[in-house]
């Protein structure tokens, strides 16, 4: 901590405290505090991303282009892999602790009604971007979207729907329809959107609620044998390279810095978006190769050297998550005789579903307990695929890499607080205490 924030680390803790609470949807509350502090969100441009998968990699491309374009952005993503200070980003980097402190120090303190962990930090991100001038903001939404405290954002440059897959099915719904629809909160009248390859059941659910409310025109990525109206594809040019094609003859030809066939898709959305943004900011649309190459997502695909073998950390935390990873196995992997897998999940995901998918890739398995809430049994794990339980997940990470050998990978998966761990550990970085949501 630097000196000029003297009080951040009381304020992290007492921000810390209220995790406990869990993640309370609705609105009110964050409306009352923002209208306290002046309603720093008015009139502030944002582009709001909500998806099942994909929408922080989207926000991270998005926030890379309009940066390349020169202008200034915020980004707000969630949740972060090792320190507070990572959800709220200006300029493309990590807010800094005497500005955190004092939109924390708003957000805790000068508000009528005590706000949760997340609408705290949402009230936070709003403070500080306001106070840092940006010209976009660039918003992640927390879980769902109508009820999320991102939500308050009454008329959004551009909105967007990544992905949508069954995940947290307790709160948004049983069906992909129900899930979609929570997603749609975020439509608004008037205001354009970009859907990403969405399946017919989510996407005639999304389409019903933006005619309901008049939502502004919808720009869809195409999925395979669908028609649409960006079209994306892989390019012979390279593993990460991506072309998009989008209205009004527009087209690409990019290397993305993100790694995974899935990120084109991605990249589409992302496309889509500055192509909305351009209308305002002509540069953005000129900026849209550079923007895309440059954009890094820690966490995501992430090659972290380790001990003579590479460890690739992956927050693929759900089903539809794990598929994509093992597709990047398939593709770039070297090979299951050469792979480790370091396993640990949350007890409320589909663990076994993914552990299934991810298994065949990599026969040398260690399971773990991720810190955070109730993690997946190691015993249970050690059920859907025999693997070794080691419970502590740096040792299982050294262990992994002795077996991968040299020239091996290990890969990381299962849970984001697993990635946050291992990620903080092999860097160095000392991370801020978990948050159990």
């Amino acid at each position: 901590m630097t000196a000029a924030a003297p009080r951040l680390p009381a304020l992290l803790e007492a921000l810390g405290q209220r995790a406990p609470r869990g993640m309370v949807l609705g609105l009110d509350r964050v409306r009352e505090a923002l209208s306290a502090l002046g309603d720093p969100h008015d009139g502030l441009p944002a582009v709001h991303v909500a998806g099942t998968n994909g929408k922080g990699s989207v926000c991270a491309m998005v926030e890379s282009i309009a940066r390349a374009a020169g202008l200034r952005t915020g980004l707000y993503t969630s949740p972060h892999l090792s320190r507070f200070a990572e959800r709220i980003r200006v300029g493309g980097e990590m807010i800094g602790d005497a500005a955190l402190e004092r939109a924390l120090a708003a957000a805790l303190e000068r508000v009528p009604s005590p706000l949760t962990f997340f609408e705290a930090l949402t009230v936070a991100a709003f403070v500080a971007f306001r106070e840092a001038g940006v010209d976009l903001a660039i918003l992640e939404v927390g879980l769902g979207g109508r009820l999320d405290a991102t939500n308050v954002i009454a008329a959004p440059l551009c909105t967007a729907i990544t992905s949508i897959a069954l995940d947290h099915q307790a709160v948004l719904g049983p069906t992909l329809a129900d899930i979609a629809r929570e997603k749609a909160g975020i439509l608004k009248p008037g205001a354009p959107a970009v859907l990403g390859p969405l399946d017919p059941e989510a996407d005639a659910a999304i389409e019903a609620a933006a005619q309901a409310i008049g939502a502004g025109p919808r720009l869809r990525v195409a999925r395979a044998g669908r028609a649409g109206e960006i079209a994306v594809g892989r390019s012979d040019h390279g593993a990460r390279a991506a072309r998009v094609a989008g209205p009004g003859r527009r087209e690409i030809e990019v290397e993305l810095g993100l790694r995974g066939a899935h990120q084109a898709e991605n990249a589409g959305v992302a496309c889509g978006i500055a192509w909305r943004l351009a209308g305002r900011w002509p540069e953005v649309e000129r900026a849209l190769a550079g923007g895309l190459a440059a954009a890094r997502w820690p966490g995501r695909l992430e090659r972290i050297d380790a001990g003579g073998a590479q460890v690739l950390l992956d927050c693929a935390h759900n089903p539809h998550g794990a598929q994509a990873l093992a597709a990047w196995l398939d593709e770039e992997g070297p090979g299951a005789a050469r792979t480790a897998l370091v396993f640990g999940a949350m007890a409320d995901k589909g663990w076994g579903e993914m552990l299934q998918v991810l298994a065949p890739r990599a026969p040398r398995r260690f399971y773990v307990t991720p810190k955070g809430r109730a993690a997946a049994p190691l015993d249970a794990l050690r059920e859907v695929a025999p693997g070794e339980a080691i419970g502590d997940p740096c040792a299982a990470v050294a262990r992994a890499i002795e077996a991968a050998g040299p020239g091996g990978l290990v890969v990381v998966a299962g849970s984001i607080y697993l990635i946050g761990e291992v990620r903080s550990a092999l860097l160095g970085i000392t991370p801020d205490p978990v948050v159990t949501l």
